[in-house]
């Protein structure tokens, strides 16, 4: 008897009466829905020994970064070889999943790409290729693996999706207007794909149109009112937008209503919170007690050296909440990390350990140490994962490091820099930054 198709056409080994259950997995897995763990989790309460559904299970463990969840992926894993009558496909998943938990999530994403040129179609293996390169900061990489299926997609069910993928790769490779073109579209195949509205935000940002990216979110909520906690994420690209157009207050009271909605120690949602208010500090805003939650919560994550990317954004909260003892022992974590490890300990070596140096020296008012360590590890900030616009934290605090310590023409560089990866384009961060060279070069004649 031939195996039934899932959304994508691709066989399981799941029987018929199942694969409703495993396309709705499949659906939440692309639309980053609130209700695809429960699903999973359903799933395989009933079929535990679905070889790819476990495989899934420890692969999502694996992308939230945190250590605990490194036991469960390995259970999973167990379960997956033991799985009943998996299908080659079905095993790529399982044996990427090994690869990960040894530490070569490149590796996995090697193995799921040659899913994907066998298996062009498969929905699954490219959005969990995209993630993976996502998180090892490699734009270039999720570009290509997504052009390489566009033709065998005119037809499939799930194609705006597609569409939303291959609009945040283009912009993260600086096609900016392409970008906002594809994931419009993808948005209109697939109005609940938060991914895709996301990338179109991400347009706004990269080529300072605050306004039209306020309109772009403002008029399309029910995009990301079914999102998992992507939902804050949406909602802190929206504060930025406030953010850059100077409403401070406003930016503020989205943090408090939906980007913090829910105090969870996710590192993600960390992230959209410890930026934020870094953003807001430089601007000289007041940010209040907001700080003392995410350092409490980031305390308790410090340990975990599982992503740099996490251990910057729990740093940044640890500074912001005045926590000097609990930043110095994360950093001595982090020099303890052998660069010979695994690839994720590699990069927590270098360029993570710079940059987390940089930052106890800016929030220790040492600027001139802050600068060094920051430029030092600021040529491959690329490498720690995330976007543009979330690693722009950084770079603002690179340049506020060499304005504070009176590196004026480094700054003015970084400035240019950041202006070029811009397309072009100032935003009002970059303005009053230029402004602030401008006046000081003026007092020095």
């Amino acid at each position: 008897m031939p195996l039934p198709d899932d959304l994508s056409g691709m066989p399981t080994s799941l029987s018929p009466d199942l694969i409703p259950r495993w396309n709705a997995v499949l659906r939440g897995v692309l639309s980053h829905a609130a209700s695809t763990g429960p699903d999973l989790a359903t799933l395989l309460a009933e079929k535990p020994d679905f070889a790819l559904g476990q495989a899934l299970r420890g692969l999502s463990c694996l992308l939230l970064g945190r250590a605990e969840m490194v036991a469960i992926a390995q259970a999973a894993h167990h379960a997956a070889l033991t799985g009943a009558s998996p299908t080659a496909r079905e095993m790529a998943f399982v044996q990427a999943l090994g690869d990960w938990l040894a530490g070569h999530p490149t590796r996995a994403t090697a193995r799921l790409q040659m899913v994907i040129a066998q298996h062009p179609t498969d929905a699954l293996a490219m959005k969990m290729v995209q993630a993976l390169h996502f998180i090892m900061g490699r734009p270039q990489a999720m570009r290509a693996s997504v052009e390489g299926v566009m033709a065998a997609w005119v037809d499939h069910p799930a194609r705006g999706y597609l569409l939303g993928c291959h609009a945040f790769a283009l912009e993260e490779t600086g096609e900016h207007a392409q970008a906002e073109r594809i994931g419009r579209a993808g948005v209109a195949l697939a109005p609940d794909d938060a991914w895709g509205l996301h990338a179109v935000a991400h347009v706004y940002d990269m080529t300072g149109r605050a306004a039209e990216g306020l309109n772009w979110l403002s008029t399309r909520q029910e995009s990301w009112a079914h999102c998992n906690n992507f939902r804050f994420h949406v909602w802190w690209h929206r504060a930025l937008m406030h953010l850059d157009l100077g409403e401070h207050d406003t930016a503020l009271a989205l943090y408090d209503t939906d980007i913090r909605a829910e105090k969870t120690d996710d590192y993600r949602d960390i992230s959209n919170a410890a930026s934020l208010l870094s953003r807001l500090e430089l601007e000289g805003v007041n940010v209040g007690t907001r700080w003392e939650e995410l350092a409490d919560l980031s305390e308790t994550r410090a340990a975990d050296g599982c992503l740099a990317f996490a251990d910057l954004h729990y740093l940044l909260a640890l500074c912001g909440g005045s926590r000097p003892e609990a930043a110095a022992r994360l950093i001595a974590r982090m020099q303890a990390t052998r660069p010979s490890g695994t690839e994720a300990d590699r990069i927590i070596a270098h360029p993570g350990l710079h940059m987390a140096q940089g930052l106890q020296s800016f929030a220790a008012g040492e600027y001139s140490a802050a600068w060094v360590h920051l430029r030092a590890g600021r040529a491959d900030l690329q490498q720690i994962g995330g976007s543009h616009a979330q690693r722009d934290v950084f770079d603002r605090i690179t340049i506020e490091a060499a304005l504070r310590a009176g590196y004026l023409e480094a700054a003015d560089h970084l400035l240019q820099d950041r202006i070029a990866q811009r397309a072009g384009t100032t935003d009002g961060y970059t303005e009053a930054r230029l402004a602030l060279i401008r006046s000081a070069r003026v007092q020095a004649v």
